[in-house]
């Protein structure tokens, strides 16, 4: 018989661990479980009585979510505009915080203060006064931001940018400045030190910024009912195209949902070990 060794937990607080995780497994997985077998449902089955095992399944929802609304459409905006914020949102970030954690100027606490005290606003706030100036803009100089991906993708980056520089300041100060001087000892100026040593050696803060980007960009709603249009309209607005006034498709509205989930998720679960190391050694720092 195996001896326990006199620092391991008491039985009873391993069991009470292994019931609380077990539970919040359940809590976690039931809305999931709800959504994929209303899915695979007829629709007069979903519109009675919910019923925890399905008395008939088919595949008929997925294939209809694709002509119920154009959903390949806004499938393809969605994943252009999270594409295009996320890239700038990335870039820029490297660089200015790149410039914030290696140099010394003036009003460099000031514009960190600034980056950071956006995040206390709510994102409404800034609702009616995009929609002024891109309206503005686009009266003025004819360039249609109003309406268009490209308005969009500067929408969300008011988001995301301020967040991306604020944790990959705390990244890039994690990185030895050793590093910085031995590529500038090598010959790199100061760009190809950034680009060639201290990018890669940042990358799970990257990840990690990349991945909240993409998902802000991905599931939006406020902003992206307002500020597009029948044609540029992304996924998180289309699936509100599956409720008419006379009846809602609930079964396509828990297939097109579980669709529209595989990129974020599927990403999620590739860079999950990248995301955790930034995440923690941004917040650390």
């Amino acid at each position: 018989m195996r001896r326990r060794s006199p620092n391991a937990p008491p039985r009873s607080f391993l069991w009470t661990r292994r019931i609380v995780l077990t539970l919040l497994a359940v809590f976690a997985l039931t809305p999931v479980y709800v959504m994929l077998s209303s899915s695979l449902k007829p629709l007069k089955d979903v519109q009675g009585a919910f019923g925890w095992v399905p008395s008939a399944l088919t595949p008929r929802p997925y294939i209809d979510i694709w002509h119920t609304v154009p959903l390949a459409r806004y499938f393809l905006n969605s994943l252009i505009v999270a594409v295009s914020s996320t890239l700038c949102a990335v870039v820029v970030a490297v660089f200015a915080a790149y410039a914030i954690s290696r140099y010394r100027f003036t009003g460099r606490r000031f514009f960190s203060v600034t980056v950071l005290s956006t995040q206390m606003f709510p994102g409404i706030l800034f609702l009616l006064p995009l929609f002024l100036i891109f309206v503005g803009i686009g009266n003025t100089t004819g360039i249609a931001l109003y309406g268009s991906r490209g308005g969009l993708v500067l929408t969300y980056l008011t988001f995301s940018l301020p967040f991306a520089i604020w944790m990959l300041i705390g990244y890039f100060d994690s990185i030895p400045h050793d590093l910085d001087e031995a590529a500038l000892v090598d010959g790199c100026g100061p760009l190809g030190a950034l680009l060639r040593v201290v990018v890669p050696a940042a990358v799970p803060g990257i990840v990690a910024v990349c991945v909240y980007a993409f998902m802000t960009a991905w599931g939006e709603v406020l902003f992206a009912s307002v500020m597009t249009n029948d044609t540029t309209r992304t996924l998180a607005v289309g699936l509100q195209g599956y409720a008419t006034q006379t009846d809602v498709y609930w079964n396509q509205v828990m297939a097109a949902s579980l669709v529209v989930s595989v990129p974020v998720v599927a990403g999620f679960l590739l860079l999950q070990r990248y995301l955790v190391t930034g995440l923690t050694a941004g917040a650390v720092k």
